[in-house]
């Protein structure tokens, strides 16, 4: 065996395998971003599923027939009526979707921004190439991570039917992947790809060229280093379509049903102007993920990002 390769043998899987690495560590930090604040996630969807599944029962008297009322309530009446775990039912495709997502768009973004675009000499990367290299890497991630997006709404309309007193259509993850395979083929785990990598390209243009350039600018031009307070601071069937879906809540439930969910969804926001399309980013998952990401990388030997 030659010199070279005994010596590439001796060298850290880090190193040895760098892509593959990252987006392992990636996917960590998201796992631990995701239970960390999953419970938020699921209170803003018992929030917003209870009020349809009222109206879909009682018409225009839903208004008081939702089972809780408000954030700190609706938890509250998880943990009493179903127990402290319920408040991670459904964690598990979350997980899945934020391994992949997460693994693909970091693992892009940094190979355009280190190997195709590349930064200058004076180590400074333009905003308009991170801006390019953010929705690129969201177009990739988000494309890669389609089937987990899919069965995690899928899973999600469970909780749905549930309240609604209909059966459940699947005995869990793994079954509704099957499922969805068996009845739409390979492309049908890729419905509805077109709007998600729109929006996922817009999303990250907002997260990682934010992270990326307020980061190395806090680096470059301040006294600040490279530490974890540099790293905080960068830090439907019931309607036939959106306008049936806007006329029947404000008719079955109010105005204000319209913002059901928004205390939850505001604390769990991250940049708060990029909520996009339905898509957002939140401002504990986002910290909890940077923190823990950049940490693990240290922990690793990777270069911080």
């Amino acid at each position: 065996m030659s010199a070279p390769e005994d010596e590439e043998r001796l060298l850290p899987l880090a190193q040895r395998w760098p892509r593959a690495s990252k987006f392992l560590l990636s996917g960590c930090a998201a796992t631990v971003a995701e239970l960390a604040t999953f419970p938020l996630d699921l209170t803003k969807t018992r929030l917003q599923i209870q009020g349809e599944a009222a109206l879909a029962r009682l018409g225009h008297g839903a208004r008081e027939a939702a089972p809780y009322r408000g954030m700190v309530r609706t938890a509250l009446g998880i943990v009493q009526e179903e127990g402290f775990l319920k408040l991670w039912q459904g964690v598990t495709p979350a997980i899945y979707r934020h391994i992949v997502y997460s693994g693909g768009r970091m693992v892009t973004y940094e190979h355009l921004r280190e190997v195709v675009f590349g930064k200058g000499e004076d180590k400074h990367y333009p905003l308009w190439k991170s801006v390019i290299g953010g929705m690129m890497a969201g177009v990739v991630g988000q494309f890669l991570a389609n089937p987990t997006d899919l069965v995690k709404v899928q899973m999600q309309m469970e909780g749905k039917r549930k309240l609604e007193g209909k059966p459940l259509r699947f005995r869990g993850v793994h079954h509704a992947f099957a499922k969805i395979l068996a009845e739409g083929g390979v492309r049908g785990l890729w419905a509805g790809w077109v709007p998600n990598i729109q929006r996922a390209a817009l999303v990250n243009m907002g997260d990682l060229t934010t992270y990326d350039t307020v980061k190395h600018y806090l680096v470059l031009n301040t006294p600040l280093e490279d530490n974890i307070m540099t790293h905080g601071l960068s830090r439907g069937l019931l309607y036939k379509s959106s306008t049936d879906c806007l006329v029947q809540a404000v008719q079955g439930e109010g105005f204000m049903s319209l913002y059901k969910g928004f205390l939850p969804s505001w604390l769990r926001m991250v940049k708060g102007a990029y909520t996009v399309m339905g898509e957002d980013r939140h401002t504990p998952w986002s910290l909890v993920f940077w923190l823990t990401y950049e940490k693990i990388r240290e922990m690793s030997g990777v270069s911080p990002f």
